[in-house]
């Protein structure tokens, strides 16, 4: 009779994990750290170019060092900021924003002084790389925009009912989202 009514437990046990959806947790999870990566991969492509501009700009002009400085020390703070998969809070996700930020920031300014200097937008070199870094950017929002996607189909399953029974007691939690930049809804100024 013992061993009947521990068949039965365990035979329900397992009808209640299987309804709760533990492995397709785990599947989605799994998913939202896989994109995470591929965010990862293409702010590094970004920061692996920034090196070839730096030194393309160098190179063919000869202007103020400070913007070059900025460059360099903002791809520094960037690359410095990693973020565990398993811990992608809110304001882990934010942190990793901002640096990833003030690099764009400091990119922008050099591509702005540049227009200074005429030999340097004909260079080849020059016009390349900065080809791949608008390119790199495309990437950048793609894979962020792929990131909230299944992000949001992670937190959907273990904040919906049963899941959230089996969410809370395996560890799954809520993962944060990129979200948009202050300023970003409004249209930059163009002037020549």
């Amino acid at each position: 009779m013992r061993k009947l009514v521990y068949t039965l437990a365990g035979l329900i046990g397992i009808f209640t994990f299987s309804s709760c959806d533990y492995n397709g947790m785990v599947k989605l999870d799994e998913q939202v750290q896989s994109q995470w990566a591929q965010v990862q991969n293409v702010y590094q492509r970004r920061a692996d170019l920034i090196p070839n501009l730096v030194n393309t700009v160098k190179g063919a002009a000869n202007f103020e060092k400070e913007t070059l400085t900025q460059v360099i020390e903002a791809r520094a703070k960037a690359t410095s900021v990693n973020i565990d998969p398993d811990k992608l809070t809110p304001e882990n996700i934010e942190k990793f924003q901002n640096a990833q930020g003030q690099l764009s920031s400091a990119i922008g300014r050099l591509l702005m002084v540049t227009e200074n200097y005429p030999e340097l937008k004909a260079n080849a070199n020059f016009q390349t790389l900065q080809s791949q870094l608008e390119g790199t950017e495309n990437r950048i929002t793609v894979e962020r925009q792929k990131f909230n996607d299944v992000t949001q189909t992670y937190n959907s399953k273990i904040r919906s009912f049963p899941n959230n029974l089996t969410a809370g007691m395996f560890g799954f939690s809520k993962k944060g989202y990129f979200q948009a930049e202050a300023g970003a809804n409004k249209a930059p100024s163009v002037q020549f």
